[in-house]
């Protein structure tokens, strides 16, 4: 049995673009005979897992893609050695990859954890659920691909995706294979993809879709009522299904109707069987890049906004066409190079969450996860929670930009302090209790905008090409940048009035 001393490296599994990383929590008496020499475990701290249990941090060898960002994040130190870490890349040579194949199937073969008696609102043990999202074929340090292992792991066994067509449906759809997958049980996200112009039309019409199976689901449960147990009746149509535990409870239900409705005869109870699982509560996500959501697809966007339903909306927000080979999209900001901007935008980055916020009945949230991780990690809870459209705009670092994604968190946290991409969350549902809905997460820009285009070959290559005109948009974009965190910041410090109070 294998033991060495592990941290809390939960920010590893976290920003792993390919879910290479994975961690679980386990009872040790399950290595006791059948676990590798070499296999790892140490007991996890924190009085909210079993007394005993152990946790492994384990890497796919045949899937880590070497992008570094797991190292970039590694919070230990050797003070001993500078530059090294608690994890650090080295060559795969064939000893190692051997050893570590035998580690991983074992790691695979471990149960799961319980995921309803975990906290979804804290990182380390969202760390510990299982990704439905793995191995896509995305860049090396794709910047948006820890967004979609981060919603598959919150909500995979019951989502359904409609992607629109860019990088994320292309390495999403990479048919005969995909990176979505399914649990033990069965159950996972149900994909699928349309294109530019109509994927938030599509979307909509999943959940709409979606709503009238289970009303119908509904009218047949309390059609069959006198057949059934009342109880169970009662149960089913007034779960509450707001958290993990809720959702778990209602398919143990969903699993005694079924029972129950192989002792009848009647057509209902046929017809209901088909429908059964709709009685169980589902996740619409609508997933794109900032091409489809800011250009394309905007007016569907849009539309889907006004409607009112139910509808969770992820932007992957590259500031460009990345799929197509870089070109300018509305969310490329003044200043880049991109094809068709060879001498820089000249114009600003349109303001999505601002138009989005202007419905006052969507719940918007912007966010970076490398950044403030926690911080996303809310935005993703609170907008599958609300009932009603939801909007995140996600921060993406690209290849197409230039830059090595090895630096990919550094790009983010620059580009929030800088002010370029403020953090945010707009929750109507704030408006019960008399608080203001928007909270600006994080704080006045404190980096010169000079030092965030300096460090991105998109903005520092415009001064060996066009040096005035790159001396002329940074200034207003340096300007621009302040504004915005200042008029977000009066608008956050707003008082609602009396009367919607009351």
């Amino acid at each position: 049995m294998g033991y060495r001393v592990v941290y809390s490296l939960w920010q590893m599994p976290l920003v792993c673009p390919h879910s290479a990383i994975r961690s679980k929590i386990f009872d040790p008496g399950l290595t006791e005979q059948a676990a590798p020499e070499s296999f790892l475990h140490s007991p996890v701290k924190g009085k909210e897992f079993p007394p005993d249990y152990h946790i492994s941090y384990q890497v796919a060898p045949e899937d880590c893609t070497g992008c570094g960002l797991c190292v970039d994040i590694c919070p230990i130190k050797d003070k001993t050695q500078p530059g090294r870490r608690a994890l650090n890349m080295q060559p795969l040579t064939p000893p190692l990859l051997q050893q570590e194949q035998r580690n991983w199937a074992y790691f695979l073969q471990l149960p799961e954890y319980d995921r309803s008696k975990l906290r979804t609102g804290v990182i380390k043990e969202v760390m510990l659920t299982q990704p439905l999202f793995e191995f896509s074929g995305a860049c090396a340090g794709c910047g948006e691909t820890p967004y979609l292992r981060l919603a598959s792991q919150l909500f995979g066994d019951r989502m359904l995706i409609a992607n629109a067509t860019g990088c994320s449906s292309i390495y999403g759809g990479n048919l005969p294979t995909t990176p979505w997958c399914k649990n033990a049980e069965g159950r996972g996200p149900t994909w699928n993809n349309s294109l530019f112009e109509d994927n938030a039309e599509f979307g909509l019409g999943m959940r709409l879709a979606v709503d009238h199976q289970s009303r119908y689901a509904q009218q047949l449960l309390e059609q069959l009522r006198p057949s059934l147990d009342n109880e169970l009746v009662d149960a089913l149509l007034l779960a509450d299904q707001s958290d993990e535990a809720g959702i778990y409870e209602q398919r143990q239900r969903v699993l005694q109707l079924r029972k129950q409705l192989t002792e009848s005869t009647s057509p209902l109870a046929r017809e209901l069987e088909t429908l059964a699982d709709q009685l169980v509560r589902k996740s619409v996500w609508i997933i794109g890049g900032d091409g489809w959501a800011y250009d394309i697809g905007f007016g569907g966007l849009d539309h889907v906004l006004a409607s009112g339903e139910n509808v969770n909306i992820l932007v992957l927000d590259t500031e460009v066409y990345s799929n197509t080979g870089g070109q300018t999209s509305k969310a490329t900001p003044r200043g880049a190079v991109a094809k068709f901007s060879a001498g820089g935008k000249a114009t600003a980055k349109k303001d999505l969450a601002m138009i989005a916020m202007s419905y006052e009945n969507v719940y918007v949230a912007q966010v970076a996860y490398g950044a403030k991780d926690l911080q996303t990690l809310k935005a993703f809870l609170e907008a599958e929670s609300f009932d009603g459209p939801s909007l995140i705009i996600a921060y993406s670092p690209c290849i197409a930009w230039g830059n090595d994604l090895k630096h990919n968190h550094q790009m983010q946290d620059l580009a929030t302090r800088s002010g370029h991409w403020p953090l945010l969350r707009y929750d109507p549902r704030r408006l019960e209790a008399g608080d203001n809905p928007l909270q600006l997460d994080s704080k006045p820009p404190s980096v010169a905008y000079r030092e965030f285009t300096g460090s991105e070959t998109r903005f520092s290559m415009l001064w060996r090409s066009h040096e005035a005109d790159a001396e002329r948009y940074l200034q207003a974009s340096q300007q621009e940048s302040r504004h915005h965190y200042q008029h977000y910041a009066q608008l956050a410090a707003l008082k609602p009035d009396s009367d919607e109070k009351e």
